[in-house]
């Protein structure tokens, strides 16, 4: 039984299957007898392996290829929600069928893959700018704005986590060092080996132990004359190493 709301496709399907299989009779309710049903099945079976793929020469112009496409995509493709993945395939039913969607495809400038799942070869894209060339392709415009805008907000979230997240490691690192600074000149004070500072070296430490959350840069801006961040830096890793030799010894 067919059913349809357009009655422009409802007449002309039969006017097809009487094409094709040579029916008379049709009941334009859409119920086919069982002789007819049996016709119907032979020949969509005989002509399944012709099927398959498209003829050269359906597909030579580009405006052709893009509906060989655009049909394909009906029958057997589907898109992934771009807010969980990219992901766009086609599922074909022979090898020679994959091999002709694959060839289009990169002709179309993308770089399909295909893998072999129940039985069926299915040639899938992962990129997100190549499934939006495909879109366009197919001429679906509402679907490739919408998966623009969600790519574009998506890339625009994993970048800001991805800063968020260097800064976190970056300040962690930081707090980390000046936690080690400040164990070690306490040794040093603790120690009685104070004393062994130059006076930019105790400048420093006195700076670290008044500020033990500035950063580096900041803190080199309070000593007299002031000193850049790699001279801060350098003062208290000198410190540092100081502090481990006379714990080493």
């Amino acid at each position: 039984m067919v059913e349809t709301e357009n009655a422009a496709v409802f007449e002309k399907y039969f006017t097809l299957l009487e094409q094709t299989i040579n029916i008379k009779d049709v009941d334009r309710k859409g119920l086919i007898s069982v002789t007819d049903q049996k016709k119907l099945l032979e020949v969509l079976k005989k002509n399944d392996a012709d099927l398959m793929t498209a003829e050269p020469v359906v597909i030579q112009q580009d405006c052709c290829r893009r509906s060989f496409l655009r049909g394909f995509f009906l029958c057997a493709g589907s898109v992934s929600n771009p807010e969980k993945s990219y992901h766009f395939e086609m599922v074909c039913k022979s090898q020679a069928q994959a091999d002709q969607v694959m060839s289009l495809l990169l002709g179309a400038g993308t770089c399909p893959r295909m893998i072999v799942r129940k039985g069926h070869q299915v040639v899938y894209l992962k990129e997100g700018d190549q499934i939006e060339t495909i879109l366009g392709i197919l001429g679906a415009s509402k679907a490739f704005m919408r998966f623009e805008n969600t790519r574009i907000l998506k890339e625009m979230r994993e970048n800001v986590n991805r800063q968020v997240n260097c800064e976190t490691s970056n300040i962690r690192k930081s707090v980390s060092a000046a936690v080690r600074q400040i164990e070690d000149i306490r040794f040093l004070q603790e120690n009685g080996s104070y004393s062994l500072l130059n006076d930019n070296l105790r400048e420093a430490a006195e700076l670290r132990l008044q500020f033990p959350d500035m950063p580096l840069n900041e803190l080199g801006k309070r000593c007299l004359p002031p000193v850049g961040k790699s001279g801060i830096n350098h003062r208290l890793r000198k410190i540092g190493q100081i502090a481990d030799s006379i714990r080493n010894k």
